[in-house]
């Protein structure tokens, strides 16, 4: 029976993912921050993916089990709405530490459980290639560096049989739509520096995130991905047509454009 270890696999794109492997005869690690009771073929791991002792921890875990993985999928990640300028330093170190730090530590850990022809399978964003929008640049920027490292490996991974890919996923209907939307209103409550219309960049962010798919169609998109005897290095689903045509503008036009949507206009 082929075995895969999914981070942040009690999310939505997680689970689902997770359930669809296991049906395909697949035995599941599910490991993230909080888990649920295990059931057939899903073997639940609780580690904290910004600690190294507690990544160790969760290998000796799934060694238990099992001597190699076909693949490994991940799913863990935050998101954050923010100002570069305002966001407090733990803030920026905790979305590092989770979208690219977590990812470096678990394939590091457990390259030794993965045998040629395994696989690596990484969740960044439709934003990793794009340029950002403002005050979700912190955010696209661990996403962009995620899809960097992930680049990185696949060109050092390949000299020892193992094929690294990136799914760079859209909007998905999970709790990360509401995580968003709070995070937001927050902002927009809290900052000082910046006096923009809420409602206007409320408005941007609605629109990029009104075409969410459900997180069953990203794990079909994974099961494919995995199943695949030689995978590119990238593969999108649900992009916006919105973000991609702002990103066909010059970087001028593109920073027009979102001043004269943000700007205050009773400072115009």
């Amino acid at each position: 029976m082929k075995a895969v270890l999914i981070t942040g696999a009690y999310g939505g794109m997680g689970y689902a993912t997770a359930k669809l492997l296991r049906d395909k005869g697949y035995t599941v690690f599910a490991l993230d921050l909080r888990v649920r009771e295990g059931e057939e073929n899903i073997i639940p791991i609780e580690a904290d993916l910004t600690s190294e002792d507690s990544v160790r921890c969760a290998l000796e875990r799934v060694k238990a089990h099992t001597d190699s993985l076909d693949a490994i999928v991940h799913f863990a990640g935050i998101y954050m709405l923010d100002s570069l300028v305002e966001m407090e330093t733990g803030a920026f170190d905790k979305i590092f530490d989770v979208n690219v730090r977590g990812v470096f530590l678990v394939n590091k850990l457990f390259l030794p459980l993965l045998k040629k022809g395994s696989r690596i399978l990484i969740t960044t964003s439709e934003l990793a290639p794009l340029d950002p929008l403002p005050f979700t640049g912190i955010y696209a920027v661990t996403k962009g560096a995620l899809d960097k490292y992930a680049y990185s490996l696949k060109m050092e991974l390949q000299l020892l049989g193992i094929g690294v890919s990136v799914l760079r996923a859209g909007a998905v209907e999970t709790g990360m739509l509401g995580v968003s939307t709070d995070a937001l209103d927050k902002f927009c409550q809290k900052t000082e520096l910046y006096s923009c219309n809420a409602e206007r960049f409320k408005s941007i962010v609605e629109r990029v995130e009104a075409r969410c798919v459900p997180p069953e169609k990203i794990a079909k998109g994974s099961a494919k991905i995995l199943s695949r005897r030689s995978p590119k290095f990238a593969y999108s689903i649900n992009r916006n047509p919105l973000l991609l045509l702002l990103n066909a503008l010059p970087k001028r036009m593109q920073l027009w454009a979102i001043k004269m949507v943000l700007k205050d206009k009773n400072k115009a």
